[in-house]
């Protein structure tokens, strides 16, 4: 799913997944399953995180490559 993305994005505004996890308040082991493909975050965090990283909630799940 969305595993190199949420990397990928979280890498550009240089944050460690503790730092990224706190800012939504997740533990940081929370966001490596989500960039293992461990565990998918729900609808709702997609959205938060699409809003964050300034992407939409299609390019964050990879389902386009336009990240407008």
């Amino acid at each position: 799913m969305a595993k190199t993305r949420i990397k990928e994005l979280r890498k550009e505004k240089k944050l460690s997944q503790e730092k990224l996890g706190n800012l939504f308040g997740f533990k940081c082991n929370t966001i490596s399953n989500w960039e293992r493909e461990i565990r998918e975050p729900d609808i709702e965090t997609i959205k938060r995180l699409a809003d964050f990283f300034g992407v939409t909630t299609d390019y964050l799940i990879c389902r386009k490559d336009n990240r407008e």
